[in-house]
């Protein structure tokens, strides 16, 4: 026996959005066994697998474009207006999961681009959220990933600029201020979720405290990657595994504290069984 002492931190897992998102579906899918999903609920294998069991469908678009007379949940990332014309045009009656914190995004990105402001906006290429946000400027606003991206680019003098809401508070501010430095006027909307900005700070301090941290996230996850790095950052001693079968008593010596945290994707019953995993080493 390692004898591990082990704790999950309590402010990880789903954040806000995904817990409404979930809930709604589960709700559904206890009403009528089957509900259509458009893209993954959330960004974790594990728990889509299990929603899944329980008779999710999870549909891509070119599925969702096909399909008639059914009722299709939008998840929490958020949809363009061309998901929605498709539901009118085919009957689709929308489960809208949509995170508050992402309409609100999505409404403030809409009225900058009706006055034609030059938008650009801090976030992935390709997420679920992003395709969201540049529908509602009909894909003209400018994504980038980096500053390094940004400043390859011919840039106007007035910029507005946006980011996904997943995004780091530091990186945009100092994106803000190195613009500013250039010569261009910034008009900075720090549309941010402070309830997963926030879990920089506090992973840091969680992390810090173990001999070793497990790190639980889906692969998937570009949230759980950049939280991964923050811990692996603080205590060196981090492993990343997506589901319990990939831990392995070599990661750990006897006695040791593990902390067990995770992505805002990540849910806490996945955590409890990792936990009980390593407390039966």
């Amino acid at each position: 026996m390692y004898n591990l002492q082990v704790h999950i931190d309590p402010s990880s897992g789903f954040c806000f959005g995904v817990i409404y998102a979930i809930q709604m579906a589960e709700d559904i899918l206890d009403e009528q066994g089957y509900l259509y999903c458009l893209g993954d609920i959330v960004h974790n294998d594990e728990e889509v697998e299990r929603l899944e069991r329980k008779g999710l469908r999870i549909i891509s678009y070119e599925v969702y474009k096909e399909l008639k007379n059914e009722q299709v949940l939008i998840r929490a990332h958020g949809e363009p207006p061309k998901t929605y014309e498709i539901a009118l045009r085919n009957n689709l009656n929308l489960i809208d999961a949509s995170c508050p914190v992402v309409l609100k995004l999505q409404n403030r990105i809409k009225s900058s681009f009706d006055k034609k402001e030059p938008l650009y906006i801090y976030g992935k290429h390709g997420h679920a959220e992003v395709v969201g946000l540049l529908g509602q400027t009909n894909n003209e606003a400018v994504v980038f990933e980096s500053l390094d991206e940004l400043l390859q680019q011919e840039l106007p003098p007035n910029i507005t600029l946006y980011s996904q809401t997943t995004k780091g508070t530091d990186n945009f501010y100092r994106i803000k201020q190195v613009l500013e430095e250039k010569g261009h006027t910034v008009e900075a909307n720090d549309t941010i979720c402070r309830q997963v900005s926030n879990r920089d700070r506090d992973l840091r301090k969680f992390a810090a405290k173990y001999d070793k941290v497990v790190f639980v996230s889906g692969t998937k996850s570009s949230n759980g990657k950049v939280l991964y790095q923050i811990c692996k950052e603080t205590n060196p001693s981090t492993y990343f595994i997506s589901k319990v079968e990939e831990l392995k008593p070599d990661m750990f010596a006897p006695n040791d504290s593990v902390g067990i945290c995770g992505a805002t994707s990540t849910p806490m019953w996945l955590m409890e069984n990792v936990r009980d995993a390593l407390l039966a080493f």
